[in-house]
């Protein structure tokens, strides 16, 4: 990466590249549960004292909001997730900087592997579960995960400024 933020080889192929990643691994870890571990039939895997894994089957959308019962949600939900990686495609072609960039790509990849399972399954398979005593966070994937650090890192983003846009360099008027 150059001083100004900016990748030689370009934000577009490292956000493309991390959506390709992101998607992969949320796929791979998600049949590895399905499949290999069957957790639909072994039930709760401790993992550590803080990590299980589970298998809840998410119809809904982030922490179960929103559940889906019916077909006309289920492809409701798929048409959405389709409308926004559209949407966040086409905000990666305006993008220049790589902390914007790495955001995008990990929403890609997340909203296509979340994408897929409703597809593929009818809803989102969500397998992690972070607990501590009595208290129990909300069951998630790989996909979910790299949403929330792409959320984290659009507002880090906006926190931090674009040097573009910074009051030290105010933007040039054009003049008629």
């Amino acid at each position: 990466m150059r001083e100004d933020g900016h990748f030689p080889f370009g934000v577009r192929r490292l956000s493309l590249l991390i959506a390709l990643i992101v998607f992969l691994a949320d796929q791979a870890t998600k049949c590895i549960m399905l499949y290999s571990v069957n957790l639909e039939q072994v039930g709760a895997v401790p993992v550590l004292p803080f990590l299980d894994f589970v298998l809840v089957w998410n119809r809904g959308i982030s922490y179960g909001l929103l559940q889906q019962h019916e077909e006309i949600g289920r492809y409701g939900l798929i048409l959405f997730s389709a409308i926004a990686i559209i949407g966040f495609l086409i905000w990666l072609r305006r993008v220049r900087r790589a902390l914007p960039a790495l955001a995008i790509g990990l929403i890609v990849g997340g909203a296509l592997g979340n994408a897929i399972d409703r597809l593929a399954y009818g809803a989102v398979v969500d397998f992690i579960l972070l607990h501590w005593g009595d208290w129990r966070w909300y069951v998630f994937n790989i996909a979910d995960a790299a949403i929330v650090a792409a959320v984290a890192l659009l507002l880090a983003d906006s926190w931090l400024g674009n040097p573009d846009r910074s009051p030290s360099h105010p933007p040039q008027e054009k003049l008629p």
